[in-house]
């Protein structure tokens, strides 16, 4: 395994169209036409520019040869909303598949750890994919242990498997302007008959 010379440094809005490219194959998104690369190129100019604004957040770009290679989002939040502990959460940890086993990932997890002790954060917390075998060794590797199992789904998929109308202990605001998920619902089927009754 032959080691690269790896530079880490902070995303620049010149590194939109690579850093889209690098998450792409982690990144479910429809629509390959030029039109949405240039609105994703968009997307991820503004977000560089978000995080570069927050001094609680980094988009790290890993580069080979002056070329994108890889690339890490930082986060440093509490370790839990009642305690003042915080941790630098490592999230989209990603290298492009032709670097890897490269050294880059080592790299940005280096500067990862480099961060946190410039923020004299004590943890950090790191999220793999599970379909990622490799990506999961690499942690263990590191002495990353788990801690958490993370899951995911569409809004839609989720309200498919909750009842209509909440338990009370989950409806939310106050009892004065509250209205159940269920009266929403009937009131705007009534609206829609009566404006099609009206056209």
């Amino acid at each position: 395994m032959v080691r690269c010379s790896v530079t880490i440094c902070d995303a620049a809005p010149d590194d939109a169209t690579a850093l889209v490219a690098v998450w792409a194959a982690s990144v479910d998104r429809a629509g390959n036409a030029p039109d949405a690369a240039a609105h994703a190129t968009q997307e991820a100019a503004a977000a560089i520019a978000r995080i570069a604004a927050d001094p609680d957040q980094r988009l790290l770009v890993a580069r080979v040869d002056d070329q994108v290679a890889g690339a890490v989002h930082l986060l440093r939040a509490p370790v839990s909303p009642v305690h003042s502990d915080t941790a630098v959460y490592v999230m989209h940890l990603q290298v492009i598949e032709a670097l890897r086993r490269h050294g880059v990932g080592r790299a940005l997890m280096e500067a990862t750890v480099g961060w946190a002790e410039e923020k004299d954060t004590e943890h950090v917390i790191a999220a793999a994919s599970v379909a990622s075998r490799d990506a999961n060794r690499f942690m263990a590797r590191l002495g990353l242990g788990q801690v958490a199992v993370v899951r995911g789904a569409t809004v839609p998929a989720l309200r498919a498997k909750l009842p209509v109308e909440p338990p009370a202990a989950a409806r939310v605001g106050t009892a004065r302007n509250h209205r159940t998920v269920g009266a929403v619902i009937a009131q705007r089927r009534s609206l829609r008959r009566s404006q099609s009754r009206l056209s």
